[in-house]
């Protein structure tokens, strides 16, 4: 057998694409530990994986203790299902967190090749097969999409529900009226998981309707409708003895509260996070394809241009809530682009911009993939798995140059240890006078050994448990920014005679 045939890879096949995709986000899910940002971790994974403990850490079930009176805006579908998934995990004896966590990264990145696949068909079906082969690509392997595919991103998850109901709407035998109504099923599904897609389940909607498409409409509204009510209607009817409470908490919230968020007056910031994960000069040329692409390929380019404007004049604005319409962005960016390589500028800038992505990409990708997020926090919590003592009592010692930062209590199978901060140095050692901790967790290395030995003197049994780095990439991102509160750690026990060991 010819070796140049054994090691010749298609890289213009749809299954060497997801084939790629699939193998850099198993690394990922092996070596990118952690947590991304705050919402991914303890919106979803503390909240799921306490109750599968009989525990509420958030406070969210109207039968918990720690319950406010009433129901705060969350839905429960994506939660609901990790919670599911933790607890089939532990009845088949997988317990260990950072375990659960790595299955539960997989299952994620597994998921996300839907987005590809649906990327690819969309694209071949609007344009053609050569530029269905570019988009899968950039799906598959496009800087963070990696990285954010593994993680607990509500943003992310909900994508391929999306993918797959807008392929609904323009796949092979529309005469069949049901394509609109699975469609819109498949896109209620998505709007379940994150409330704010009904802006692009409006924008769908409104295509239909005003091209005087009003069975398609139906169809489709009638699918949004019957999905809202099973997973919002029903779920809530069960917990809080009335449909969609939830889905209202979340709306009246909004509605009253929603301009009380600190102003973000960059209004741009969508465009330029759009533009920069495809990095430049590429992000400017799918930006122009994009614009280009609204008059031939209006269906999907209206709810998606709905989706940018309404993030972009709400005033909570977070990098990642734009997520959720990249692919569109990526598929009319580059199919819209098309018409343009005609002109031999245009071609030479097209060629030149997308070898240039892969140079910068690749790297990028590759640290991405192998960056451990919150890598300090996280192994602080994990030194405690384990131990016999329960309720720990913990004081977080931040009293220098860097505050505590909220611990995940999942990583130490500890959902009732109490924290307790000291953030000045013009508190006392104990805090509140008489108190008593099994660990100390030391933040920040400035005048760490000043003070562990001033917690000598009270705790003359204090015994280092572990030194918790924070990664490469948290060290970056702090030095770039220091709100992000990556800072080093380190756990002391304190052998106290009254603990509970």
């Amino acid at each position: 057998m010819n070796l140049k045939h054994v090691l010749y890879i298609n890289f213009t096949c749809l299954k060497t694409i997801l084939w790629c995709a699939f193998l850099i986000r198993l690394i990922a899910a092996i070596f990118s530990q952690g947590y991304g940002m705050h919402d991914d971790h303890f919106l979803v994974v503390e909240a799921s994986s306490s109750w599968v403990d009989g525990y509420d850490y958030n406070g969210w079930l109207p039968w918990s203790e720690g319950n406010r009176g009433g129901p705060e805006g969350h839905s429960f579908t994506y939660v609901g299902l990790n919670f599911i998934f933790f607890y089939i995990a532990k009845l088949v004896g997988i317990v260990d967190p950072m375990l659960l966590m790595f299955f539960n990264r997989l299952l994620h990145g597994i998921f996300s090749l839907l987005t590809i696949y649906f990327g690819y068909k969309i694209t071949e079906k609007l344009s053609n097969s050569k530029n269905a082969i570019i988009v899968a690509w950039l799906l598959a392997l496009a800087t963070v999409l990696p990285f954010m595919s593994v993680r607990n991103l509500v943003e992310l998850a909900a994508v391929p529900f999306l993918m797959y109901g807008s392929w609904l709407l323009i796949r092979e035998n529309l005469t069949n009226k049901y394509n609109y109504f699975y469609a819109g099923l498949a896109i209620g599904f998505a709007l379940s998981f994150r409330y704010q897609i009904a802006v692009f389940a409006i924008g769908i909607g409104a295509y239909y309707f005003f091209t005087w498409k009003f069975k398609e409409f139906l169809w489709f509204v009638a699918g949004l409708i019957l999905t809202f009510v099973l997973t919002q209607g029903l779920v809530d009817y069960i917990i809080w003895g009335y449909p969609f409470a939830e889905f209202y908490a979340y709306f009246t919230y909004n509605l009253d509260q929603g301009m009380a968020y600190q102003p973000n007056s960059n209004y741009f910031m969508y465009f330029y996070v759009l533009m920069g994960v495809l990095l430049l000069p590429l992000g400017i040329l799918i930006w122009i394809g994009f614009l280009r692409s609204s008059r031939k390929y209006f269906l999907f380019f209206l709810p998606t241009l709905i989706f940018i404007l309404f993030h972009s004049i709400y005033p909570n604005r977070q990098e990642r809530f734009i997520l959720t319409v990249l692919p569109f962005f990526i598929i009319l960016g580059i199919i819209g682009f098309e018409e343009l390589k005609n002109r031999l500028f245009w071609d030479k800038l097209w060629n030149f911009s997308y070898r240039f992505f892969w140079i910068l990409n690749i790297p990028i990708v590759t640290i991405a993939c192998f960056h451990f997020s919150k890598k300090s926090r996280v192994e602080a919590m994990y030194s405690l798995y384990g131990n016999s003592i329960r309720n720990e009592r913990i004081l977080s010692e931040g009293s220098r140059e860097t505050k505590p930062s909220q611990m995940p209590k999942f990583y130490a199978n500890s959902w009732e240890c109490i924290f307790t901060e000291r953030i000045d140095t013009t508190q006392s050692l104990e805090v509140n006078s008489g108190s008593k901790y099994d660990y100390i967790f030391f933040f920040g290395d400035e005048d760490l050994t000043l003070r562990i030995e001033d917690y000598k003197t009270i705790y003359p049994r204090l015994k280092l448990v572990k030194k918790c780095e924070p990664s490469f990439m948290d060290k970056l991102i702090r030095s770039i920014n220091p709100i992000n509160s990556n800072q080093y750690i380190e756990v002391w026990k304190t052998n106290d005679p009254i603990s509970k060991e």
